[in-house]
């Protein structure tokens, strides 16, 4: 009898568990197996209030470049010059001081020199050989954004204040309502006032204002004033102008995800990245229409842009890895060797690649978007080189006397 009750209860047991073949889906093994869940949903948890904070501040004055391109070809060429110069010139300089209000003070005193560049860039930009009227609408598209520079200075160090102090969630809450409202102001600004064209940097003017309550990313707005020395200025200008501000929100992802990188998850962030560059690939091949039609309402602009896009998806990639290698170069201390690394690849190789395909072999936008992969390949390459021949053992040993030699003290 008791054989019997235990064959019987072995006929009616499954050979293998029910819950073990539900559970186990041949999908959530792989990911198991490719990453661990739980460190990735630290990461993701960590860095995705700056990846909101960053975007939502960048696309204050990309919103502007926006409204200011419907007016027509004219005009979206004209504000992103002045947009890039202003990069060039003012925004990029504003990453300044340690201590806040020293860096206040120094960052007002930056932008009152900028503010009188930006007065006179009509005549500069002329003087770098740009085309004559797009320079004048440039130079009138830079004055209306002046009382915004100051405004930007005030933002960063604060920015930077509260990010030290691990104060993220009320950034990302002001950061969005900014630029939501930012919106709704410039498209009153421009189609419900006179001002038309003017009122798209003055809005960005005021709500970096309200906002208040990177020498690496000069090498991108060097390519827009390099479009302007080309024929058909207007179509180049825009079009460079547009891949930079693309590339420049997907790096937003990356460098948000820095920020949660050390050499301790490094394979794990840099699997992360090729997801997230996948996934960034291939919504702007689906809705690269679209987005340029943000930027524009002309064909030929569209059109253009759509040639842009095996470029654009190369250095996307690229982007992503730099963004997680520059993340544990930042937390290591190497600014000094990511200094030399970016002045060789960007400044000596990236850039002359880009003029000579640009202007020698006739390529013109694609030329000076190739050379960008180029800079950004070496980039990537070095600081990949750099992570790799660090003698990790020793670093630590140093950390760790370090902080015995504090204590002693």
């Amino acid at each position: 009898m008791a054989m019997d009750s235990s064959s019987s209860n072995s006929l009616k047991s499954p050979m293998l568990p029910s819950t073990s073949l539900e559970t186990n889906k041949w999908w959530i093994i792989i990911i198991n197996k490719v990453i661990d869940v739980e460190e990735a949903k630290n990461q993701i948890l960590f860095s995705f209030p700056m990846i909101v904070v960053t975007s939502c501040f960048y696309f204050i004055n990309l919103v502007s470049v926006m409204f200011a391109g419907h007016h027509g070809k004219f005009e979206l060429a004209a504000s992103n010059l002045g947009n890039s110069w202003a990069e060039v010139t003012g925004l990029s300089l504003m990453m300044l001081g340690i201590y806040l209000q020293i860096s206040c003070i120094i960052s007002f005193i930056f932008s009152t020199i900028i503010a009188i560049s930006w007065w006179y860039s009509d005549k500069i930009l002329i003087l770098l050989h740009q085309d004559p009227d797009i320079a004048k609408e440039a130079g009138v598209f830079l004055k209306f954004l002046i009382p915004g520079l100051f405004a930007y200075g005030f933002l960063q160090n604060f920015l930077v204040f509260l990010q030290s102090q691990s104060i993220v969630m009320p950034l990302v809450v002001c950061s969005m309502a900014s630029l939501v409202l930012h919106i709704g102001i410039t498209y009153c600004l421009v189609y419900w006032t006179s001002l038309g064209f003017k009122g798209a940097p003055l809005a960005a003017s005021i709500w970096i204002w309200i906002s208040v309550l990177n020498l690496e990313y000069w090498d991108h707005e060097f390519f827009v004033l390099s479009a302007g020395l080309m024929p058909n200025s207007e179509t180049t200008t825009s079009l460079i102008a547009m891949s930079v501000n693309t590339e420049a929100v997907a790096f937003m992802v990356s460098y948000g995800l820095s920020a949660a990188a050390s050499y301790l998850w490094l394979l794990l962030s840099l699997k992360l990245c090729v997801l997230l560059a996948l996934v960034v690939d291939l919504a702007l091949f689906f809705g690269h229409s679209a987005w340029a039609g943000l930027f524009s309402d002309s064909t030929e602009i569209i059109k253009e842009f759509a040639t842009m896009m095996p470029l654009l998806l190369i250095s996307f990639v690229l982007d992503f890895f730099r963004g997680i290698l520059l993340g544990v170069a930042r937390g290591c201390g190497w600014q000094h060797l990511v200094m030399f690394i970016n002045l060789a690849t960007f400044y000596f190789i990236g850039m002359p690649i880009s003029w000579l395909l640009a202007f020698k072999f006739n390529l013109h936008a694609q030329g000076l978007w190739m050379g960008s992969i180029c800079g950004l390949a070496c980039q990537a390459l070095g600081l990949l080189l750099l992570t790799l021949l660090t003698k990790w053992e020793k670093m630590e040993d140093s950390t760790k006397s370090n902080r015995e030699n504090e204590l002693l003290a």
